[in-house]
């Protein structure tokens, strides 16, 4: 992995490969280019000549560096978009009897009680805009998660006007980049593997499917609730935002 990270660094930093050997835990730049020769077939200066290269070395752990400063972990079967799609059911099915067992410990009246809704632990200070700035940034984050990025979360509330425009342009570069990220984890049957995610503290061990699976439960229901309170404001083109035609088609 330390080799992998220099291999990385070589092609996307301007370090000196002295600097570059003594971080990867190298006592001198000869001990570094004589090892980096032996996994890369070509000393450093060679390798960053080309930057086009891939920098992962067989590894019988599977374990690989993820730029700029995470660790990929292998998957233990491959996993395609289905799998997680099969997996979110089978989590609706049990959490269906799970809350019919929990209902079951409750009196008549409180069974039958109109419910008012409640978002308390989920989400706070909930507005149009707020849930529109939620929805945005949870791309966002998760985005940084995956790409080992520091992340901020935005100041949202009654006290934080975002800008409808904004909001505008930062879902069209997060939109399409969190679209291209599932699709590429698709494509290589990448749902099982997991990232560390070093923007939770501590950090944290998720899957890429259970991320994906995250993101669409949670989205949904703040969804869900935007489409009642654009109903209550007399916009009602959206319908109910269900997917099942903009799936079909």
């Amino acid at each position: 992995m330390l080799l992998e990270r220099a291999a990385y660094r070589l092609l996307a930093e301007t370090s000196g490969v002295l600097h570059l050997a003594i971080d990867a835990g190298y006592g001198s730049h000869e001990a570094f280019t004589r090892a980096f020769a032996r996994a890369y077939g070509m000393p450093p200066r060679e390798w960053r000549r080309e930057p086009s290269r891939r920098f992962f070395l067989a590894a019988p752990s599977g374990v690989h560096f993820q730029p700029p400063a995470g660790l990929r972990l292998p998957a233990t079967k491959e996993a395609r978009g289905m799998d997680v799609l099969v997996r979110m059911v089978e989590h609706h099915v049990w959490l269906t009897g799970e809350m019919i067992e929990r209902g079951s410990q409750l009196p008549a009246e409180e069974l039958d009680k109109p419910i008012e809704l409640s978002v308390e632990g989920i989400d706070d200070d909930v507005s149009i805009r707020y849930l529109l700035d939620r929805l945005v940034w949870q791309e966002e984050m998760w985005l940084a998660s995956v790409e080992d990025r520091p992340f901020q979360v935005p100041e949202c509330g009654k006290q934080v006007i975002t800008p409808i425009a904004e909001l505008r342009t930062r879902h069209a570069e997060a939109g399409s980049r969190f679209v291209a990220l599932v699709t590429r984890l698709n494509e290589e049957g990448r749902f099982d593997e997991s990232f560390v995610d070093t923007t939770c503290e501590p950090p944290r061990v998720f899957t890429y499917g259970g991320m994906v699976a995250h993101v669409l439960t949670f989205a949904a229901h703040r969804r869900s609730l935007l489409v009642g309170a654009f109903h209550t404001a007399g916009i009602t083109d959206l319908g109910f935002g269900d997917p099942m035609h903009f799936v079909a088609g």
